[in-house]
C-alpha cells in the first residue's frame, strides 16, 4: 500500500503554527488544470491565493483529501474547496515563513532524441548501519 501525501499533514500543523502566533494563513493554489473551486474572478495566472485563517474563514475543514470553508469575496459568501493536489504552498502573510509542497504529479519524462544511449535509473542503496541521533553540546 502506497503512504498517503505528506502535505495535507504539514500544511495543517503550519496553518496551526500561524494561528498559535498571531500571523495569518495564506494558501497559494494552482486554479487551472485542476478541481479547485475558487471565485474565478480572482484567479490570476492561473493561480489564488487565500486566507484560510479563521477570522477570515466559515466552517474550516482540512481533511486528507481537501480544504474547504466559505469566505466572503467582496462581500459575497462562497463556498471553496480546494483538493491538496492543487495547493502549492502555506505560508504567513506577515512573514513570508512557510513551505512549497513538492509537486505530486508525477511528470512523464520526455523521450530521449533518436541515437541517445539509454540510461537506467535505479534507487540509490540503502544505509546497511541503522541512523543514530548525535547530540552536540
Amino acid at each position: 500500500m502506497a503512504a498517503s501525501s505528506t502535505k495535507p499533514y504539514l500544511a495543517r500543523a503550519l496553518w496551526e503554527w500561524c494561528c498559535d502566533n498571531g500571523l495569518t494563513p495564506l494558501i497559494q493554489v494552482q486554479v487551472e488544470g485542476t478541481e479547485a473551486r475558487v471565485p474565478l474572478e480572482f484567479v490570476k495566472e492561473g493561480q489564488i491565493v487565500l486566507n484560510v485563517s479563521t477570522s477570515a474563514t466559515r466552517n474550516l475543514t482540512m481533511n486528507n483529501v481537501e480544504i474547504q470553508f466559505n469566505a466572503r469575496f467582496n462581500g459575497i459568501s462562497r463556498e471553496v474547496s480546494v483538493p491538496w493536489g492543487a495547493v502549492i504552498g502555506l505560508y504567513a502573510r506577515e512573514t513570508g515563513e512557510g513551505m512549497v509542497f513538492p509537486d505530486e504529479v508525477p511528470r512523464v519524462p520526455e523521450e530521449a532524441p533518436e541515437g541517445a544511449p539509454e540510461v537506467s535509473v535505479t534507487d540509490p542503496p540503502m544505509p546497511q548501519k541503522k541512523p543514530t541521533l548525535t547530540v552536540i553540546k
